[in-house]
């Protein structure tokens, strides 16, 4: 098994906030489609393995106390994270080192109030 992680969805109530929040914290286009009734903005990807999505539906409901979901924070996700706040985000919990062998890893609240985790070895 190459990957064993190879899709998220990270629910949000008002898409083009959601889109808008996570466009600027990582730099990024999301391409917008309706599957089924269900908007979606894509997170980009290469094949079908490691990939994700936000998605509005009436029955995903944002959380900040459920699973928790970490994305690539880049080569230094100090970056990334800078970008929180000012795209309307909180962080709560600042960059920490796990170890020098595993990186680095923060938590932070998305406008929709979901908890996501950013993760770089830097």
């Amino acid at each position: 098994m190459e990957n064993f992680a190879v899709w998220f969805e990270i629910p949000v109530t008002d898409m083009e906030r959601a889109r808008k929040f996570y466009s600027e914290l990582f730099r990024i286009e999301m391409e917008l489609q309706d599957i089924e009734g269900m908007p979606h903005a894509f997170f980009p990807m290469e094949g079908y393995a490691n990939g994700g999505a936000l998605v509005k539906h009436h029955d995903f409901i944002p959380s900040a106390k459920g699973l928790t979901v970490y994305l690539n924070g880049g080569e230094d996700l100090s970056g990334a994270l800078s970008r929180v706040g000012p795209a309307g985000g909180k962080i709560i919990v600042p960059k920490t080192k796990i170890s020098e062998e595993i990186g680095y890893y923060a938590l932070f609240l998305d406008t929709e109030g979901n908890r996501i985790g950013l993760f770089s070895m830097k």
